[in-house]
């Protein structure tokens, strides 16, 4: 698949208002909601799991995300880690290093709890984030919902992403994406917003659906999760 994206393309992906919009919004807010619907025993029981494997709450504590148009919103994850899990890594030097080297990722992180390393590995965690689809905040399918500092760090490291990043906040993050079904975490920042302003431009109701279908194979894999 090629990841070209040329200056032409920009304003055409930004501007772009079509029945897309409506019909996707649709299926965001019913697919969401039969997703709560149908896993509502088992977020019962993903949370008694987090409750009994660790103290803290349900739900992780984490930093705000990008949302369209660089929108801050408050992303809702089951919590895989133990409290107090940013402060730990500001506070260690080592670990932090390893975290901007690896793309804002932390292989082996010695924060993630036993129940917190079976939940990441399959995305349960990820699950809550079907209530920020319902806000609004997030779709079904889309790029990356990547923390501000992480945008800002990672254009001074690669400059040639700007473009791209400009693409990406133009449409909403999603619980799905390209490059989540390409390898997650295997790709590098820079081939990352290539693949998530590329579904930007290319996107359709097709395209959302051959995504999600193949989120499938890629949720039961683990592939690329950490």
């Amino acid at each position: 698949m090629s990841y070209v994206i040329t200056d032409n393309t920009i304003p055409q992906a930004i501007n772009e208002v079509s029945l897309y919009d409506f019909a996707k919004r649709l299926v965001d807010t019913l697919g969401s909601l039969f997703a709560l619907i149908l896993l509502t025993p088992f977020i019962l029981l993903v949370s008694i799991a987090i409750k009994l494997d660790s103290p803290g709450p349900v739900f992780a504590d984490t930093p705000m995300r990008a949302g369209k148009g660089g929108k801050l919103f408050k992303i809702y994850k089951f919590r895989s880690m133990v409290q107090n899990a940013h402060e730990l890594l500001e506070n260690n030097p080592k670990l932090l290093e390893e975290y901007k080297k690896n793309s804002y990722k932390i292989f082996n992180d010695p924060r993630v709890t036993p129940v917190g390393k079976f939940i990441r590995r399959f995305s349960i965690d990820e699950i809550p984030q079907f209530f920020n689809i319902l806000r609004g905040e997030m779709s079904l399918v889309g790029p990356r919902a990547y923390y501000p500092y992480e945008l800002e760090e990672q254009q001074k490291n690669y400059p040639s992403s700007r473009k791209f990043v400009k693409i990406i906040l133009s449409g909403k993050p999603g619980v799905t994406g390209l490059w989540q079904v390409s390898g997650r975490s295997e790709i590098n920042f820079d081939k990352r917003v290539k693949m998530d302003a590329l579904y930007i431009t290319r996107r359709s109701l097709l395209y959302d659906f051959w995504i999600m279908l193949k989120t499938i194979p890629a949720v039961v894999s683990g592939r690329g999760a950490v």
